[in-house]
């Protein structure tokens, strides 16, 4: 991951990117290695890794909606009944899963299965902007208030 940080703001955006589809990197890590270097600006870094994860996780989306039934049981061996208990929890909780992008595997597999069962596209788009963004504002707001006196404390 550190080649991602020595690309700077566009390995910041690739990252995020990639976090947001089934590649497993962390982007947190990734988004905290880029404001630790001297000279980032962390609002600009909030941004630039929010468009990233947020396409990254759209595409993830896009491929649930693109995804048919037949395919599933072809080529993954994935049964109806398994999706039926699936959708049994799309059904439940629907497109407020799309605020939860950020939680490890289970975020994508959300994004593609609301993809999958075309939940309200325009909503699922906005509440995982809302979810990516409320995620590297919390990093960023921890990093303003708290970087400086963690940096002192193990230089000094």
């Amino acid at each position: 991951m550190s080649w991602l940080v020595r690309l700077g703001y566009l390995g910041l955006f690739m990252g995020t990117f990639l976090a947001g589809t089934v590649f497993p990197l962390s982007s947190d890590i990734l988004f905290v290695g880029i404001l630790s270097i001297k000279g980032n600006n962390p609002w600009l870094s909030l941004i630039i890794a929010t468009l990233g994860n947020w396409l990254g996780c759209m595409l993830s989306y896009g491929v649930g909606w693109l995804g048919r039934w037949d395919w599933l049981e072809k080529w993954f061996k994935i049964k109806k009944e398994k999706l039926g208990r699936q959708k049994t929890v799309v059904d439940k909780y629907g497109v407020w899963m799309a605020l939860f992008p950020w939680i490890p595997f289970v975020g994508t597999l959300s994004l593609i299965a609301l993809g999958f069962y075309k939940v309200r596209p325009k909503m699922t788009t906005l509440l995982v902007l809302i979810g990516c963004f409320a995620r590297f504002l919390l990093w960023t707001l921890l990093f303003v208030a708290y970087a400086d006196k963690f940096v002192s404390r193990i230089m000094g």
